[in-house]
């Protein structure tokens, strides 16, 4: 176990297996998706697997893939149990849009996948289909009690609330957390990704959604759930599920940040609004050993912010979007 100059533990390992998705969710991707860059760049499933060898050692031992969208990723199966079979991880997890989760659903259980987080925005089909440009409500539906069915519990969503397109939903939404024993999570909208959609007056604070939510449901503040990560869970009482509450913006929830990510192309950053990044990739193609490997996680660890900065320069070229750092 590694703790980084602020004191925090970082165990985390988020790794996102490709920049491409089947959907073009406005606040994430160009409309015209991303350039294919070709296998050449992207990490290979081999190359992601010695990585995460190398970071048990160093002290991870939760993964979570993520992309664009993870299960567009060719044998994504086989890397699952591959890192399944690493007696030092003992959580694995995926995000995902739901699209093609459940006809995988059998086989990502079996590989060793523990649990899912997807993302959902809406309840309206034709809310679904805009935001999403061309997604099928009815298809993570069908994905969430898939999960459920299989028992993946904690099973997640999340959902970012965006004014003047869900926030007349938030009590719709907070209701599945009711009714059935999921755990939904939501998030302030952030400046990242296709910035063209985003707008200061389409934010809605954490305290205003969680003060709609009590017009209509008691919250009593609730254990953590695994993976929590930096959602804030409240139980609703009589219901089976909880509400979590993640707030980027308005409550920076840095103190207790767990993780460090890693680029489908190799690249390893340790807060997502930071741009500074270590070159794995490069490392790997110079036939680093396991020794420098664990040099350059330790060094990612030790210089990790204090909080994140998310003001400097968000939307300039020489920044990411939320697609190609696994957001």
């Amino acid at each position: 176990m590694m703790i980084d100059s602020h004191s925090r533990k970082i165990d985390y390992l988020r790794i996102s297996l490709t920049e491409r998705c089947n959907l073009r969710c406005r606040y994430c991707m160009p409309e015209e998706g991303v350039e294919d860059v070709g296998h050449n760049r992207v990490l290979t499933l081999e190359q992601i697997f010695r990585l995460v060898r190398a970071a048990t050692q160093v002290g991870f031992h939760k993964v979570r893939l993520t992309g664009g969208e993870p299960l567009v990723r060719k044998n994504i199966v086989k890397l699952i149990a591959d890192i399944a079979g690493l007696p030092e991880i003992d959580d694995i997890s995926i995000t995902t849009n739901g699209i093609l989760f459940a006809d995988m659903a059998e086989d990502l259980k079996s590989a060793g996948l523990k649990r899912v987080n997807f993302s959902l925005d809406s309840l309206v089909s034709e809310k679904v289909s805009y935001i999403t440009r061309g997604g099928q409500l009815a298809d993570v539906q069908r994905a969430i009690f898939k999960a459920l069915e299989l028992e993946m519990h904690p099973v997640k969503l999340n959902v970012v609330a965006i004014r003047g397109f869900n926030d007349d939903e938030i009590l719709d939404i907070a209701q599945l957390a009711y009714a059935y024993p999921l755990h939904v999570r939501f998030i302030e909208f952030m400046p990242i990704g296709d910035l063209s959609f985003y707008s200061p007056e389409k934010f809605i604070s954490i305290d205003e959604i969680r003060a709609k939510i009590e017009q209509k449901y008691e919250l009593l503040k609730g254990k953590d759930i695994m993976g929590s990560g930096p959602a804030k869970y409240y139980n609703i009482v009589g219901g089976q599920g909880s509400v979590g509450l993640i707030s980027p913006i308005s409550h920076h929830f840095c103190d207790k940040c767990n993780r460090i990510r890693l680029t489908a192309d190799g690249r390893l950053r340790s807060c997502l609004y930071d741009s500074k990044e270590i070159d794995l990739k490069l490392a790997l193609l110079n036939c680093s050993n396991d020794e420098q490997l664990l040099k350059l996680f330790t060094k990612a660890i030790e210089t990790k912010p204090g909080r994140h900065q998310m003001q400097e320069g968000w939307g300039t070229e020489n920044r990411r979007k939320m697609f190609q750092i696994g957001g």
